[in-house]
């Protein structure tokens, strides 16, 4: 068995349910102190995260991640216990195998043999690790970064180990994610009976117009790095349920997933210019879940496509898809920061699985990088 296999299959057995760790973190830990980390407990309430450094000079790359992973659902539709690690045919079966304990277990092997073979490297070697990514994401990574910026402490490159991979590994690597923020909108009017209408309001009637507008803008054309930014209702809610009840509110979720071509305050004023022409009475609650952000270029970017081409010979493709992650607490203190994880095709479903040998892979990518960068 090799060694990155190993040490997923340990992460795997232990439940850590969003925000439990389950000793994921202190088993990293021990792994890394020998190796000459030290290591720093940053539990911030329910929420356990570690910052480990070796080294005290820059420039400092910095592996992210989390070991908290999504629940499994009723266990008795998995073909294999979702906690308990299954090697088959050819996979490793389990929660969080793909999202994202392979990932961790990789970085752990890379930095092992990077360290052993290069006792004396250039600059530090960082490991920032949260229980809460899955979760609200209130005391993880954010409060970890709000920390190392009082102290002005500072990281160059950052990898993040979130399953980026389409088809095989290093096929896509996230060097940017769009923006998100979500709208809580209620449209009050006034109930009553439907054989009455003149005596009550109907909300939904009077949203629908709005809404259509909403979703029919466009809000801008994208770049060359982003795609357009989408706006999408995900809940509506309205009525007594009763069928001859007008209500009285009328309830919608509405997230926006945002291009760097626009800001969360241009979306909010232009939502709220809307709702105002057609003269709706509302209230509205904000969620700013994360400004967007890119690494178009630079030395973490161009070491990550070498060492993919290295490793697997595949050129790979840089994206900005896909929903958020941590990365966007860390980009904005200066870091050049890339997703770099194993294929995405089972994360969060039933069945959770990755390629056993895409693991000594992405180990083997994750240790080129860091020969590139600090070698």
């Amino acid at each position: 068995m090799s060694r990155t296999l190993e040490l997923t299959k340990d992460l795997i057995n232990r439940k850590s349910v969003t925000p439990e760790d389950a000793g994921c973190q202190d088993m990293m830990a021990d792994i890394l102190k020998p190796l000459g980390f030290e290591i720093e407990d940053l539990t911030f309430d329910d929420t356990k995260n570690i910052w480990a450094r070796k080294g005290t000079e820059g420039p400092v790359f910095c592996f992210a991640g989390h070991t908290d992973v999504v629940p499994s659902g009723p266990e008795q539709n998995w073909q294999t216990p979702p906690f308990e690690a299954t090697e088959k045919d050819g996979f490793i079966h389990g929660r969080g195998a793909a999202d994202m304990k392979g990932s961790l277990a990789a970085m752990l092997v890379a930095t092992e043999k990077f360290v052993t073979a290069n006792p004396q490297h250039k600059g530090s070697i960082a490991f920032l690790i949260t229980s809460d990514e899955e979760g609200p994401f209130i005391n993880g990574t954010t409060r970890v970064i709000d920390t190392l910026e009082a102290r002005n402490e500072k990281i160059t490159w950052c990898l993040v180990g979130e399953p980026s991979s389409t088809d095989e590994v290093g096929d896509i690597v996230k060097n940017g994610r769009r923006g998100s923020l979500t709208g809580d909108l209620m449209v009050k009017g006034i109930q009553g009976h439907v054989a009455y209408p003149h005596l009550a309001r109907n909300p939904i009637h009077e949203s629908t117009l709005a809404l259509a507008e909403l979703a029919n803008t466009q809000w801008d054309k994208g770049n060359d790095s982003f795609p357009a930014t989408s706006f999408q209702i995900s809940n509506i809610n309205g009525g007594t349920g009763a069928g001859n009840v007008i209500p009285g509110e009328l309830k919608i979720c509405f997230n926006f997933r945002f291009s760097t071509e626009v800001t969360d305050q241009e979306l909010i004023a232009r939502t709220t210019k809307v709702l105002d022409a057609h003269k709706l009475d509302y209230d509205i609650d904000w969620t700013f879940n994360g400004q967007p952000f890119l690494t178009d270029s630079g030395k973490l970017v161009e070491a990550t496509q070498q060492a993919i081409k290295h490793c697997t010979g595949r050129e790979t493709i840089l994206s900005t898809a896909g929903g958020t992650s941590d990365g966007r607490f860390i980009a904005p203190t200066g870091a050049q920061v890339i997703e770099l994880g194993p294929v995405n095709a089972t994360i969060h479903k039933i069945d959770e699985c990755v390629k056993i040998d895409d693991l000594d892979t992405l180990a083997d990518i994750y240790q080129d990088i860091l020969q590139r960068l600090l070698a």
